[in-house]
């Protein structure tokens, strides 16, 4: 079974293989990073994990048995008990409600281990499957995106009370979308 890790610098090989494995999949989806994205990548992991060490934010990855990189579940905290979600999941892994399970399970980590109050989300319109997710998750649509957000494409925002989340761990067989695609 999966598992959500937070980012160790061992996991930064897994993590670049995620991402170029997936590159043409997501660009279909939200903005594409760019070559530049991928020059020097370990130093833009090792960034991230000076963050998280620093209490700026908790980037988990979702995790098979093999160690390979299934997802990247980020939170940014960006103050007063907020922070910004981000995700991604892999290609393979869509339409099983992975990307539901591993949010939902984000959002309690949230609460339980960061002590936020509430998350934020943008979703491109052109990427339907995630503000699926974020609706199943219990996120609230709360606006239009700025486009600055996404590279110049339209999109909503979305907001989630953590007080008031129906979080379910990951796997759980009684959650309520369990089988169903995400």
């Amino acid at each position: 079974m999966p598992t959500l890790q937070l980012l160790r610098a061992e996991h930064f090989p897994a993590v670049l293989a995620f991402e170029l494995a997936n590159r043409a999949f997501f660009a279909a989806r939200v903005p594409d990073r760019g070559d530049a994205y991928f020059e020097d990548f370990d130093h833009r992991l090792q960034t991230l994990l000076e963050e998280q060490n620093a209490g700026d934010g908790a980037f988990y990855l979702l995790v098979d048995g093999e160690g390979h990189v299934l997802g990247r579940f980020n939170l940014e905290f960006i103050g007063d008990g907020i922070a910004e979600l981000g995700y991604r999941v892999a290609e393979r892994e869509t339409g099983r409600g992975v990307a539901t399970a591993a949010v939902r399970e984000v959002c309690r980590l949230a609460a339980e281990s960061h002590g936020l109050r509430a998350l934020r989300a943008v979703a491109a319109t052109r990427n339907p499957a995630s503000r699926k997710v974020l609706t199943k998750a219990g996120f609230l649509a709360a606006g239009q995106a700025d486009p600055a957000s996404l590279d110049g494409q339209p999109g909503t925002r979305y907001s989630l009370e953590l007080g008031r989340a129906g979080q379910f761990a990951l796997g759980d067989p009684t959650r309520p979308d369990s089988g169903h695609s995400a």
